[in-house]
């Protein structure tokens, strides 16, 4: 069953679409939708205890097995929920976290994952476990508890999340040390960065001939894929990386845990803005992106938007020229429009990035010739 709550904040999607679409990537399947509004969230139920019962009601009547609130909850609200409703309650956190624990594949994006799961964890102990309290302190009956099950908890999640981030650490280093040697190279590097779906891997998989893993799901691609991408135009190859994708409250542990990987798209000479230009909220999807961006500190590495999906376009919608210039965050940047599934705007595109590329970088010194010296 899915909520969402109003509290007449921009963005807030009264459809829930974005849930339920998260919800069926993690493997369920929506029985019901519930909205509200609100002026602010109450502090023991999050809705309210009427909202409450009526969300107790609808679930017994559609037969719900989990309840899935579409803001994030504390632990008290979660674990008031569950009590009230007698159902497991989690919220949008908690199910971006078990998504992106299913798609992880490499080394490092399943310590990232790990990382962000340990975080978010560990702030759901608070007093889950106070029947367990048997150990006593001090001589005597009298006196508190000594280290309970909770603090023993505390610790080995506090060391699991030690341990972690020096791996992470020595994961960041060896991506440190391989921009070190493209930057030796002078390679130009363009990262692909979006919202979650707007074809990202597709697009990758159409200017590289890759073969990266891309569905029409939401985080379909965790782990950074990086190709060389040959420019005629240019006369020179390029480094092309498809990144993880953005969504609407990302939460903060996956970006910190994730930094390795987004380091990728601070670092870049340019960044490929793909935006899904069917989805009807194209322009708050570039405004999300935009924030994620400033906050990974990649927000002046210039940009170029690519607006997919022309043909998921009725012929009424499609532009009257397929490549513009469009204003972002108060910068003209350059906009093209691309089908990646059909390549049409693809030939355009690669044209526009050898200009880009040549316009940027030095040309090429060639290579020294031996010459035999004369006796």
């Amino acid at each position: 069953m899915l909520v969402g709550v109003d509290f007449g904040l921009p963005n807030f999607d009264s459809a829930l679409d974005e849930l339920g679409q998260l919800a069926e990537t993690a493997g369920m399947r929506p029985v019901a939708r519930v909205t509200c509004k609100r002026k602010a969230p109450d502090a023991a139920l999050f809705v309210g205890s009427g909202k409450a019962d009526e969300i107790k009601f609808l679930a017994e009547q559609h037969g719900a097995t989990e309840v899935l609130f579409d803001q994030s909850l504390s632990p008290a609200q979660q674990r008031n929920l569950e009590r009230h409703l007698g159902l497991p309650v989690n919220d949008r956190t908690l199910l971006i976290l078990s998504i992106f624990g299913q798609r992880a594949r490499s080394h490092e994006g399943k310590l990232q994952v790990e990382l962000a799961r340990l975080q978010y964890l560990s702030t759901r102990l608070v007093r889950r476990w106070s029947h367990l309290e048997r150990q006593r302190g001090g001589i005597g009956a009298r006196g508190g508890p000594g280290e309970t099950q909770i603090e023993l908890d505390r610790r080995m999640i506090g060391d699991a999340i030690k341990r972690t981030r020096e791996r992470l650490e020595k994961v960041k280093r060896q991506r440190q040390t391989q921009r070190r040697q493209r930057d030796r190279r002078h390679t130009f590097t363009i990262s692909l960065v979006g919202y979650t779906n707007a074809g990202k891997s597709t697009l990758f998989n159409a200017l590289v001939k890759a073969r990266a893993y891309a569905a029409d799901q939401l985080f379909a691609t965790l782990d950074t894929t990086t190709r060389q991408l040959y420019l005629g135009e240019a006369g020179r190859s390029v480094s092309l990386s498809d990144t993880v994708g953005f969504i609407r409250d990302l939460p903060h542990g996956l970006i910190d845990a994730f930094q390795a990987t987004l380091q990728e798209a601070a670092d870049a000479d340019l960044l490929l803005h793909v935006v899904d230009v069917a989805n009807p909220n194209w322009r708050e999807q570039i405004a999300e992106v935009q924030r994620v961006l400033a906050e990974i500190g990649a927000a002046e590495v210039p940009q170029m938007l690519v607006f997919n999906k022309l043909d998921a376009l009725e012929s009424g919608q499609r532009p009257l020229q397929l490549q513009d210039m469009f204003d972002l965050d108060g910068a003209v940047v350059p906009r093209i429009f691309v089908s990646a599934s059909t390549g049409e705007g693809l030939a355009e595109l690669r044209q526009q990035l050898a200009r880009m590329v040549a316009a940027r970088l030095p040309a090429a010194i060639p290579e020294p010739t031996w010459v035999e010296p004369v006796v």
